[in-house]
């Protein structure tokens, strides 16, 4: 298995943050295999969704509505509210896996891979991207 850690700057602020062109370049010289993602923090998690139409925006929209940033999280460490983002990986995990095969990944047409980050305190995470040859 061949495995990287990245570093992503997500500015501190609730973002969804497309990493598709990076996991692509990641299996590009690989034959046929299984390309997995995971976020190793307990506040970010990664979905594959499609972006740019505003269905990123729709997300986090969508996570306040389910997950409201205030004072009812017995976990309070943090900014206000940070509870929420401690329950964020339980409905957006933080793994995905995609099939590869001949260093192309098996996406949908308007599938993308993204990492979600709600937690307002931490302005930079890592993502693993790591690729198992089948």
């Amino acid at each position: 298995m061949r495995s990287e850690l990245r570093t992503v700057r997500t500015g501190g602020v609730p973002t969804v943050v497309d990493l598709t062109d990076e996991c692509a370049e990641f299996v590009r010289t690989e034959s046929d295999g299984l390309l997995h993602v995971f976020v190793p923090h307990a506040t970010a998690g990664l979905a594959i969704i499609e972006t740019g139409s505003g269905s990123d925006d729709d997300l986090l929209a969508q996570l306040d509505v389910l997950l409201p940033r205030d004072e009812r999280w017995r976990h309070r460490h943090g900014s206000a509210g940070h509870g929420r983002d401690h329950v964020l990986p339980a409905f957006v995990p933080p793994h995905a896996s995609v099939p590869v095969l001949e260093g192309r990944m098996q996406l949908g047409t308007w599938q993308r891979i993204c990492l979600v980050d709600t937690n307002t305190d931490n302005p930079q995470r890592h993502v693993r991207l790591s690729f198992l040859a089948g």
